[in-house]
Parts: C-alpha cells; sequence; structure tokens
C-alpha cells in the first residue's frame, strides 16, 4: 500500500515483512504508539512494538506468527497493552502466498481509546445476551422436569411426551448457544480450526432439507440444484454443515415461500458457489452492510444476533467469502464462495 494512502486511513496500520521487519507506518499508528515512522521502519516489530496481553503475557510469543501454526490467518480485535500501560486494541492478519504456506507479511490494525469503549460495550452487550438466552430455556427445563418429577403418575403419556420434548429442543437452543460464543472466542484469538477432507457439497444441502422436513416443514418448500460439474471441495463437513444449518434455519423461520439451495462452479475463480435464497420481505437495504456483525437482529426479537458473525467466520476460516443481497423473489440471497482443490498444506502432508 502507498504510504500516503495509508496515512489517510483513520486507525494505525503497521505492516511487518517475513523477517518481521517493519516494512509500512501510517500516521494514525505513530500518533497510536507515540514512536515516529523513523524509529518504527527497518526494525523487528517485536522489539519495535512490544505488546502484552491483559496478563502480563508478552503477546508475540504467545501468537508467534512466524513459527506457530500455518492454518492461523491472524485474530480479530483484541486488547493489548503497550509498555507504560496504553492499551490498544489489536487487529492482525498472517498474509500466506498459499494456504499453509509460511507467512509473507503480518498487518497490524491498532484503535484508540475510543474503539475501546466499543469493545467493552459489545462485551457488556455479549454478557446481557448469554444472560438472557440461557434464562428462557433453562427456566423451562428447571419447571417442566419438576412437574414430570412431582406429578409423574397423574400426567399422561401424551403430556410426558410434550414435555420432555420441550426440554430437549430447550437443551439443543442452549448447545447451539455454547457452541456459537466458544467459536466466537476461538475466532477473536485467531485459533480457529477447520479439518479439511472431500466434501459432498449437495449431500451436504440435501441433508439439511431432511432435517427440515423432520422438524415438520413440508418437503415441497425446498429446491435443491446443482448446476454443472463441481470441482473437488476440500472443507471441514461439521463446520459446513453449522453454516448451511444457521442460512437454511434463517430462510425458514424469517423467510417466505420455497428456499433455494444451490451450488455450482464458481464464474469469478476455481471453486464452488453456494446459494440459499428465500421469498418474502428480505432485509432492507440499509441493513445490508450490518448483517454479518455481533448482535444484529434486524427487526426481529429474540435469538443473539451472533450467528450470522459466526457464520462469516467460519466461511472466512475456510478461506471463502460469504455475502448478502436481496434473491430475485424477493427475500434474502446468501452466496458463500469456497475455494476448490486440495489445501497445500494437505498436499504437503
Amino acid at each position: 500500500m502507498d504510504a500516503a494512502l495509508a496515512d489517510d486511513l483513520p486507525d494505525g496500520l503497521v505492516v511487518a515483512g517475513p523477517d518481521a521487519r517493519v516494512q509500512l507506518v501510517n500516521a494514525g499508528a505513530e500518533r497510536m504508539t507515540g514512536c515516529s515512522r523513523e524509529e518504527l521502519l527497518g526494525r523487528d516489530v517485536r522489539e519495535a512494538l512490544p505488546l502484552q496481553d491483559t496478563t502480563g503475557r508478552d503477546w508475540w510469543a504467545t501468537t508467534d506468527p512466524w513459527s506457530g501454526l500455518a492454518i492461523r490467518t491472524g485474530h480479530r480485535e483484541r486488547m493489548l497493552v503497550r509498555p507504560g500501560g496504553r492499551e490498544l486494541l489489536v487487529t492482525a492478519r498472517y498474509a500466506r502466498p498459499g494456504r499453509g504456506a509460511p507467512v509473507s507479511r503480518v498487518v497490524l490494525q491498532l484503535r484508540d481509546t475510543e474503539a475501546r469503549r466499543r469493545f467493552e460495550n459489545d462485551h457488556a452487550g455479549l454478557i446481557s445476551t448469554v444472560a438472557h438466552e440461557l434464562r428462557s430455556p433453562l427456566t423451562t427445563v428447571k419447571g417442566f422436569t419438576s412437574t414430570v418429577l412431582k406429578k409423574w403418575d397423574r400426567l399422561s403419556d401424551e403430556q410426558k411426551r410434550y414435555m420432555l420434548s420441550t426440554v430437549e429442543a430447550d437443551a439443543d437452543r442452549v448447545t447451539r448457544l455454547i457452541t456459537e460464543l466458544l467459536d466466537i472466542s476461538r475466532m477473536d484469538a485467531g485459533r480457529l480450526e477447520v479439518r479439511r477432507q472431500l466434501v459432498d457439497l449437495e449431500a451436504l444441502l440435501r441433508l439439511q432439507v431432511e432435517r427440515m422436513v423432520a422438524a415438520g416443514e413440508e418437503e415441497g418448500r425446498f429446491l435443491v440444484h446443482v448446476r454443472g460439474p463441481l470441482p473437488e471441495v476440500w472443507a471441514d463437513p461439521d463446520r459446513l454443515e453449522q453454516i448451511l444449518s444457521n442460512l437454511v434455519g434463517n430462510a425458514v423461520r424469517h423467510g417466505e415461500g420455497a428456499v433455494d439451495l444451490s451450488v455450482r462452479p464458481d464464474p469469478d475463480g476455481d471453486g464452488v458457489v453456494v446459494l440459499v435464497e428465500d421469498e418474502g420481505e428480505g432485509i432492507p437495504e440499509e441493513h445490508l452492510g450490518m448483517v454479518f456483525t455481533k448482535f444484529w437482529r434486524g427487526n426481529r426479537r429474540g435469538g443473539t444476533g451472533l450467528g450470522l458473525y459466526v457464520v462469516r467466520g467460519l466461511v472466512e476460516a475456510h478461506d471463502g467469502r460469504i455475502a448478502v443481497s436481496r434473491s430475485p423473489a424477493g427475500g434474502a440471497r446468501f452466496r458463500i464462495a469456497l475455494p476448490s482443490g486440495v489445501p497445500d498444506a494437505l498436499r504437503e502432508g
């Protein structure tokens, strides 16, 4: 990036090369670190910018971009501390020429105390959301299990079945929430792992339909299309199932009419494109840019607002891209682009 262009960025930017030496520093980074460009350029970034986490540990030794796990691509925004106690929110990106290849560039984005306040508000919002989302199912579980234990002989089989099925559904809801929280923690720390293997995308799409039908949805509501011969895709089947389950579930709950699931070769690359589309009102134009942010719920009530944030993180962990727009039928259209071929790390192994 041109240094003059980098100076126009509102955040601090520091770029280090494959030898860990600083290659670029913008004006924002000078302001936030208190170091001039001349003091930083050409130096080992680990010495020029000593950073610690909030527990006092050396952050560079912990994250180790150049010698650590080859699957890591960086981490999302987190609080780090400079000598003297100055706090910064740092986002790191580890650029690699290929999946599993050595790091060619480390890009650090720095934010100031205003971003810290947003970070703290997010943290408080997360605690409030989790507390609210846990209270409702746990209250139901407690009430129904207590009733079944105390009145077993007076309840009909139909009443027992209803109560136990409700308890099971709420237990699943709590499990999904915990899974989301664990995934967010791993994504924010840059430690989300995907276990790649050859996957059958058509089978994964049809599995989503089977599960929705088993849950009571009409089979005729779902359309599955495979357009053209597909290249090989290596991905984590459990993570892909998590992505598709979230998107298809949203389409069923918030859309109307048919839900169209399709997969085809990517016309803009060597991979594949998966589309999940529904009918109905869709997402307002002014909200499209916020869909994948934490706590976004649109005009809906209930839910954590974390599902699509996790979906984006899981797609990006596969070196993929996800976007949202309006479908031709008027509803929401989610487009996932995934790379094809055997990952470099697996090929070398």
